[in-house]
């Protein structure tokens, strides 16, 4: 059982990043259905830029450079898949579904490339990535399941709660909240609808790309050996799950973690099976969603102005 609770929370911080990514992307109006792109992106920068740090440095390395490097890297390949789905979004005015499944399949394809250009070979860099607390070990089955994690379970639980009280905390969340309701009404009251737009969206990616670098290094132990892109659905699927709430994100990663790896942990199930119970999440999220669309509450729908794109001409 601790063996499961500890996987289930190391996987579900990978859906944290990239749920709590495609929440603030979507406050602001736009739907990126390219976050498993992002993703891939990210884990392939974050990996490539570990590589290169090793193969230069040989053996004198430096355990704070080991992490930092490839998280600098990560965000950079993730604000910049941001960039390009904002510039053919709100400059070029694209379609927005159109342009993140565009999105999503460059990053599937350049993950594909990197992996069988450079292979498995970051299993040295995952150590640091997954050292725990010191004190872990001294506070038996708490410490084991709580504190005997990597930087990244607990760097997603932080952006996840700075950025629920930003969102809805703070001046800037509530311009940004506007932007995603009614960028007209936004747009006559001075706020800089496109700037928000492109800011969010930058933003909300470079966190994405964090979740697919969390999940080489973290959860694969640095095993980079296939594509990461259905880790990216599913963070999608949990923004839906939370209603747009990164706080409500913390539980609903730990639920979709725990669903999507018990068929692991249940004897005698077959590998067809073991399949079946992935599909788990999708199948809570379609519930939740039904349920929601039901009550009908404006707390728990999307913005109102979500997928569309903005012409001030038209405003």
């Amino acid at each position: 059982m601790i063996a499961f609770l500890v996987s289930a929370i190391r996987l579900g911080m990978t859906f944290l990043f990239g749920s709590t990514g495609e929440t603030i992307t979507e406050k602001s109006g736009h739907l990126n259905l390219g976050i498993p792109g992002v993703m891939c992106v990210g884990a392939s920068c974050g990996c490539y830029a570990e590589y290169i740090y090793f193969t230069a440095v040989g053996r004198n390395i430096n355990p704070v450079f080991a992490i930092i490097i490839p998280i600098i890297a990560t965000l950079v390949g993730g604000g910049l898949m941001g960039l390009i789905f904002s510039f053919l979004t709100v400059t070029l005015r694209a379609n927005q579904n159109v342009t993140g499944l565009a999105l999503t399949t460059f990053g599937v394809g350049l993950s594909d490339y990197m992996i069988a250009q450079t292979g498995p070979v970051y299993s040295k860099g995952s150590k640091y990535f997954t050292a725990s607390l010191p004190f872990a070990d001294d506070l038996g089955w708490f410490g084991e399941i709580f504190l005997s994690h990597g930087v990244f379970v607990y760097l997603a639980l932080i952006i996840a709660i700075a950025s629920y009280y930003i969102l809805f905390k703070t001046k800037v969340g509530l311009h940004l909240r506007s932007v995603g309701e009614n960028p007209a009404t936004a747009d006559a009251a001075g706020i800089n609808v496109l700037l928000y737009r492109y800011g969010a969206t930058c933003i909300g990616c470079a966190i994405a790309g964090l979740g697919g670098l969390s999940f080489v290094m973290d959860y694969l132990h640095g095993n980079w050996e296939y594509c990461i892109d259905a880790i990216g659905w599913l963070a999608i699927a949990l923004v839906i799950f939370t209603s747009w709430r990164p706080n409500w994100g913390i539980i609903g990663s730990l639920v979709f973690g725990a669903l999507y790896i018990v068929s692991s942990y249940v004897t005698g199930v077959s590998f067809a099976n073991k399949e079946l119970f992935k599909m788990l999440p999708y199948v809570v999220t379609i519930i939740v969603l039904i349920i929601t669309s039901i009550r009908d509450k404006k707390e728990n729908q999307p913005p109102a102005n979500l997928g569309l794109t903005y012409f001030r001409e038209e405003r």
